[in-house]
């Protein structure tokens, strides 16, 4: 049984990545998209979203990293493909479920959904482009407007040599109003024998049982309910290998938040720099009390010395309330 991070744009990056199969349980990150349109992009947009590639693809932890791309045309989403691989991706990734309207207007993510034929030419192109070694997959949703066209979609992919597929349980028209239809994950294995993957609405470890059960996926991605929850990959699999598991306390995750803070002093302009830990505290309020505290505190603040002092008053109210 895999746990895979999900790629969230603008929200799961290199830092984000890095913290978070630190704590443990990650197997497998995909990165935020490269977008592809008619040209071979230079090897510096592969390193901007996928730093990894300097560190024989893996994260700072040894966890493999993905890079996605994302595109409607088979020969560009080829030729980068094979570029992403000679720089060290250690698997490529075809993002088919962005349901985003800006890049659907441009014939990317799930508008390509309703053209399996399409799917199939681009995972071809892709996979001839790319030695044998590296793997190719996809990330899909249900289906566009429904899920009618399912079957047809993963014969597609899988027919066209991709070596796996992640389903995001919902269509596009869906987006993300639960629940996550992961039953109908179960057909599609009668379709295919490569490995399928669920994703959608897994908060915890029972939601992790009953994906699995439901969809008859082993493997699954997870993401926003790891944002809410850093340690969940790995108390599911502390819990699959028989293991008592004592879920962090705030204190421990307020570590990480600190340290993606101290991230952002060094790589955020200025006037950016308190944007990730808010945007994470928007996830880990769902679960820690504490967390929704220092949002109040802080999400009207914008310099770093102003955020750094609220950590510390944070951090005295948690040792006096000890």
């Amino acid at each position: 049984m895999q746990l895979h991070l999900a790629p969230m744009e603008g929200v799961v990056n290199a830092r984000m990545r890095a913290l978070l199969t630190a704590v443990g349980g990650i197997d497998r990150c995909v990165t935020e998209f490269v977008r592809v349109s008619d040209q071979l992009l230079p090897p510096r947009v592969f390193h901007r979203l996928c730093p990894e590639l300097n560190n024989n693809g893996l994260t700072p932890s040894g966890v493999p990293a993905y890079l996605q791309l994302l595109g409607g045309d088979p020969g560009p989403m080829a030729e980068n493909a094979a570029r992403a691989a000679s720089l060290g991706a250690p698997g490529i990734d075809t993002n088919f479920g962005c349901p985003a309207k800006c890049v659907n207007r441009h014939r990317g993510g799930s508008v390509l959904l309703d053209e399996p034929e399409l799917l199939h030419q681009i995972i071809s192109a892709m996979r001839a482009a790319v030695p044998k070694e590296i793997p190719v997959t996809a990330k899909i949703r249900l289906g566009f407007k429904d899920s009618s066209r399912l079957a047809e979609i993963i014969a597609a992919i899988s027919e066209a040599g991709a070596n796996g597929i992640t389903i995001h349980a919902r269509t596009k028209e869906d987006g993300y109003k639960p629940p996550a239809h992961w039953h109908q994950l179960a057909q599609v294995h009668k379709i295919t024998n490569i490995p399928i993957i669920a994703n959608g609405e897994v908060w915890s470890p029972t939601d992790f049982t009953q994906c699995r059960a439901q969809s008859h996926c082993e493997d699954v991605m997870l993401g926003r309910g790891l944002l809410a929850r850093p340690d969940l990959a790995l108390e599911i699999k502390s819990a699959s290998e028989g293991l008592h598991y004592k879920r962090d306390t705030w204190p421990a995750v307020l570590h990480l938040v600190e340290a993606l803070f101290a991230d952002s002093i060094v790589n955020c302009a200025p006037r950016h720099v308190g944007g990730p830990i808010k945007q994470w505290l928007g996830y880990l309020r769902r679960e820690y009390q504490e967390a929704q505290r220092l949002f109040e505190r802080i999400k009207r603040l914008n310099t770093a010395a102003d955020i750094t002092a609220a950590l510390d008053e944070h951090r005295h109210y948690l040792a006096i309330a000890a």
